[in-house]
């Protein structure tokens, strides 16, 4: 990933509604979340709603496909990994075992159920 497209994707997540948008997104992965229950969860208009999706779109975090008359948005979990992946690339100078504690926490965060959500 090169620089300029990782500041778009900050950039993107940097406003507090597509923020919470995005988490929510990657709450609900796979099966993805209605445009319109989105905006009802957050308590956003529709209208400024389909301005932040289209924002996080254009940044490659969300993906859409239409059902019938909804529009599906699902998190591009692919783009976390990319970002995640160059935050990181030369993290601990060649001591893997310094960057364990991150990965456990991911791992974690994935595979370990709190309360009905993810443990993160």
């Amino acid at each position: 990933m090169e620089s300029n497209y990782a500041i778009e994707i900050f950039a993107a997540l940097s406003q507090p509604t597509r923020l919470e948008t995005f988490r929510l997104l990657i709450e609900h992965e796979p099966a993805g979340l209605p445009a319109g229950e989105i905006a009802r969860r957050l308590e956003v208009p529709q209208n400024t709603m389909s301005s932040h999706l289209a924002i996080l779109a254009r940044a490659g975090l969300v993906e859409s496909e239409r059902h019938s008359r909804s529009i599906i948005y699902r998190a591009v979990l692919d783009r976390v990994r990319e970002l995640t992946s160059f935050l990181v690339q030369d993290c601990c100078g060649g001591r893997p075992e310094l960057c364990e504690p991150l990965v456990a926490e991911f791992t974690l965060c994935c595979t370990t159920p709190s309360e009905g959500k993810n443990a993160c």
